[in-house]
């Protein structure tokens, strides 16, 4: 059986991480004029609004992950108003990208810690790095703050790099108005509105290619974060 303890830390991660995502999504929807995901209660980073709206992908398919394979697989949602959205495609652009955008806040509060702690002498460069191991430490009691920084350095890695695909229904794709004209980014919307099924190709499309677009993410990122160090 997975080690639970670690897997419920990764859940907290999982949950801090996925409540920014998308009450960021939430917030900038309401600064630029759609106050649906407002009304929700969802511009907030208390949790419970959030798994209200996604009980099933936020609170039991990731717990239900960490029973069986030790760390959390979830989803979550923000609402907003379609009619919005294609009278302003670029607000809604911006909407879309605040999400991956709070991920990458995280990653950098997560290096900035982690600097803080190699400043401190808690931390180290650790001698190779896997995604729930990216700092190191030789005092045991540091040892779930080092997880917990790992993890959170590495799951927003993850949520930040796997939006900001250019495939539907990823935040990604729905951030490509900021590259077109108002005219061409309705179409494109009623093109992908019209056409669901679009969003399961670029599921199945992510899903085949993440794997191999992630390692050489990560792997650049850990050595951004140790200045010097080769890991891969």
């Amino acid at each position: 059986m997975p080690d639970l303890l670690s897997g419920l830390a990764f859940y907290v991660v999982f949950l801090l991480s996925t409540v920014l995502h998308e009450g960021a999504h939430a917030w900038a929807a309401l600064r630029g004029g759609d106050p649906t995901a407002y009304h929700g209660g969802q511009v907030t980073l208390n949790p419970i609004p959030h798994m209200r709206r996604e009980p099933f992908g936020m609170v039991v398919l990731p717990l239900i992950s960490v029973i069986m394979m030790g760390w959390p697989f979830g989803f979550a949602s923000a609402p907003y108003n379609p009619q919005w959205a294609l009278r302003h495609p670029k607000r809604a652009a911006w909407m879309a990208l605040a999400g991956p955008a709070a991920n990458l806040v995280l990653v950098l509060l997560a290096a900035l810690l982690i600097r803080v702690g190699m400043l401190a002498g808690v931390f180290h460069a650790p001698e190779s790095v896997r995604f729930a191991h990216v700092v190191g430490t030789d005092g045991a009691g540091l040892s779930g703050v080092a997880f917990f920084l790992s993890t959170m350095f590495s799951l927003n890695l993850v949520l930040f790099a796997l939006n900001i695909l250019p495939l539907p229904p990823l935040d990604g794709s729905a951030a490509m108005p900021l590259l077109l004209s108002d005219q061409t980014a309705n179409r494109y919307q009623l093109f992908l509105w019209t056409n669901p099924a679009l969003s399961w190709v670029g599921i199945i499309l992510a899903w085949n290619l993440f794997g191999r677009i992630f390692m050489p993410v990560f792997l650049a990122a850990v050595n951004l974060l140790y200045p010097g160090a080769h890991y891969g």
